[in-house]
C-alpha cells in the first residue's frame, strides 16, 4: 500500500468507484471574486485537473470522466470559446509528459467534429502517445450535450430498424447503452459537482442514472487531491441501492 493510497480510509479503499465524472463549475466565479479575467479562472482550472487526474490515477480509480466543454458552450462569447480552445489544446500538448509518467490512457466523447481543427489535431496526437499506458483513462467530455448524445443514438437505431437489423420490440437498455458515446465505459459511480450548484447540466443524463452524487461549494479552480479524496470518502459511507432496499 502506498503512502499515497493510506490517506484513505481502509472504508474508502475497499470500496473505491471503478468510474468517477465530475462537472468542472465555477472558473468564472473564481475569476470574478478575485476581480479577474473569466480566462483566468480557466487558466488556474487546468492546475485544478492536473491534480485531480495524479490523484485519482495513484488511489486506483479506472475510469475519470471530466466535463470539460458543452454544447451550450458554443453560445458563451466567441473570444472566451476562442481562448478555451487554445488552453485546451495546450494541455494536450503539455501533459503528455506528465499522462505518460501516470499511465494514463485518453478518450474524449462528444461532437468532437465541431472543434477546431487544430484542436482535433492535438487530440489526436495526444491519443495515440497514451495509447499504449493501462492505468487511469481519462475521458474528457468536449462539446458535449447528454440530450444530443441520446437523439444520436435514437437515430442509429432507428436506421437499424429501417434496415431491418432490429425490431423495435428488441429495443432495451442495453440497445440503448451500446449506441451512446461511452458505450466502452461502465456508467459512473459518482458524480461529483463543484461550485455548490444542484443540477446536472445535461451531463450523461442516461448514464448517471444510479450514480451517487457528491456537490462541494469549493470552486473547481480551487478543488485539489484533498477535496477529491474527500468525495471519495463520501461515496464509501453511501449505501447503494440501486432501486432495491
Amino acid at each position: 500500500m502506498s503512502a499515497h493510497t493510506s490517506q484513505l480510509s481502509q472504508q474508502a479503499r475497499a470500496l473505491l468507484p471503478t468510474h468517477v465524472a465530475i462537472i468542472m463549475d465555477g472558473n468564472g466565479r473564481w475569476a470574478k471574486q478575485r476581480h479577474l479575467p473569466r480566462v483566468e479562472g480557466h487558466r488556474h482550472g487546468v492546475e485544478a485537473v492536473r491534480a485531480v487526474v495524479r490523484a485519482a490515477g495513484e488511489i486506483g480509480i479506472k475510469y475519470l470522466t471530466l466535463y470539460a466543454f458543452s454544447v451550450e458552450n458554443w453560445n458563451r462569447p466567441q473570444e472566451e470559446v476562442n481562448m478555451l480552445m487554445k488552453y485546451l489544446a495546450r494541455f494536450l500538448k503539455s501533459e503528455i509528459g506528465e499522462l505518460n509518467r501516470n499511465n494514463v490512457r485518453l478518450e474524449v466523447i462528444g461532437q468532437i467534429y465541431r472543434l477546431p481543427e487544430f484542436v482535433q489535431e492535438q487530440l489526436k496526437k495526444t491519443q495515440a502517445a497514451l495509447a499504449k499506458n493501462n492505468g487511469l483513462t481519462l475521458i474528457l467530455a468536449l462539446s458535449y450535450g447528454g440530450r444530443t448524445e441520446i437523439i444520436e443514438a435514437v437515430r442509429d437505431i432507428a436506421a437499424q430498424v429501417r434496415q431491418g437489423k432490429i425490431e423495435p420490440a428488441e429495443i432495451n437498455e442495453k440497445t440503448v447503452s451500446e449506441h451512446l458515446y461511452t458505450r466502452h465505459f461502465p456508467d459512473p459511480d459518482l458524480l461529483i459537482r463543484t461550485s455548490g450548484e444542484m443540477r446536472v447540466s445535461n451531463f450523461l443524463l442516461w448514464q448517471i442514472s444510479y450514480s451517487e452524487f457528491v456537490v462541494t461549494p469549493t470552486l473547481w479552480p480551487d478543488f485539489r487531491r484533498q477535496q477529491f479524496l474527500e468525495a471519495i470518502e463520501e461515496y464509501a459511507r453511501r449505501h447503494r441501492r440501486f432501486g432495491g432496499v
